[in-house]
């Protein structure tokens, strides 16, 4: 997914510096983790795309065809920034479709925090409001997310969570659903029209974030479960309507979906390789959709001709 962590991608962060781990198809020692360091380190300047090219030629890391496997890269260097490995450049480019977004440095805490959940609670969520929060929460996106941050369009809420101390834990985004998605389309049991209708009862977390220094096994889920009981409260109280469904796209071959399952989300089925959008001829990785009901009669309110406001969604 677009912003899944779980608590095996924790214990592979804490077992990589001392063991060989396979990553992307390749295997990884303590050793290739201090070359990529370095390579950071001695070239400020560069992007992650060149980052990548360049550690493909000192590996001579290619295909069949003999091109360089930069693509599988990226993605490692993805992987290793989630488990807290390394710190990567921030993206410079925006994906698909989205605005490009100037996001200037905000100062943040970076205290590591390893420890139980029972010992880092109370946690604390908030709605993201004003500009310190907003600026804080783009930034901490654009720095550590893989994806990065881009602007929203439409309707979205934002999420940032802090511990006691005020030391930021994590970031949540949710946007706009998907236009289509048979997986989802099925399970709610849509026609077009009907779909075209309801739409924005259903929310997209398109970033999930856990911050790399945090190492708290079981907060993904905790997060994901607290956010699911006030989430339609909180779109009604922005935009005048509740939420019935949440939804998200786990990327196969890189995440698992286990702090989704773990917070009781549904595997619905899988991605065909379009965009999100539906947008003709552009393929994407294939993804599982997770969905999460927030009420027993989703079915009932999703169908219905016109959505209804006023309604939390409760139950």
């Amino acid at each position: 997914m677009v912003g899944d962590w779980t608590l095996s991608h924790f214990c592979a962060s804490m077992e990589l510096m001392d063991e060989t781990r396979r990553v992307q198809g390749r295997e990884i020692t303590k050793d290739d983790i201090e070359l990529i360091r370095r390579l950071i380190e001695a070239n400020p300047s560069r992007n992650r795309t060149q980052l990548s090219k360049d550690l493909c030629l000192l590996w001579n890391w290619r295909a069949a065809n003999g091109q360089l496997k930069d693509m599988a890269c990226r993605t490692l260097l993805a992987k290793l920034e989630l488990w807290g490995q390394i710190i990567l450049p921030r993206p410079q480019t925006p994906g698909r479709g989205c605005r490009k977004v100037s996001i200037p440095h905000v100062p943040h805490k970076t205290t590591p925090i390893a420890c139980s959940l029972s010992d880092l609670k109370p946690v604390n969520i908030h709605l993201v409001e004003g500009i310190g929060l907003l600026q804080l929460f783009q930034y901490l996106l654009a720095r550590y997310h893989y994806l990065g941050f881009r602007s929203t369009v439409g309707e979205n809420i934002k999420y940032i969570v802090f511990d006691w101390e005020q030391n930021p834990l994590a970031c949540l985004l949710f946007g706009s659903a998907a236009w289509k998605c048979a997986p989802r389309d099925d399970f709610i049991g849509w026609d077009a029209e009907t779909r075209e209708t309801n739409l924005h009862l259903v929310t997209n977390n398109m970033r999930f974030l856990i911050l790399p220094w945090v190492r708290v096994p079981h907060l993904a889920s905790h997060i994901l479960g607290r956010v699911a009981r006030r989430i339609s409260s909180d779109w009604v109280g922005r935009y005048g309507h509740p939420i019935y469904l949440l939804e998200t796209f786990v990327q196969r071959g890189c995440f698992q979906g286990i702090c989704y399952r773990a917070a009781n989300w549904l595997l619905a089925g899988q991605t065909t390789g379009r965009s999100r959008n539906g947008h003709p001829g552009l393929k994407v990785p294939i993804k599982d959709v997770y969905l999460y009901p927030l009420t027993k009669r989703f079915r009932e309110e999703l169908s219905q001709r016109q959505g209804k406001a006023g309604d939390t969604g409760g139950g």
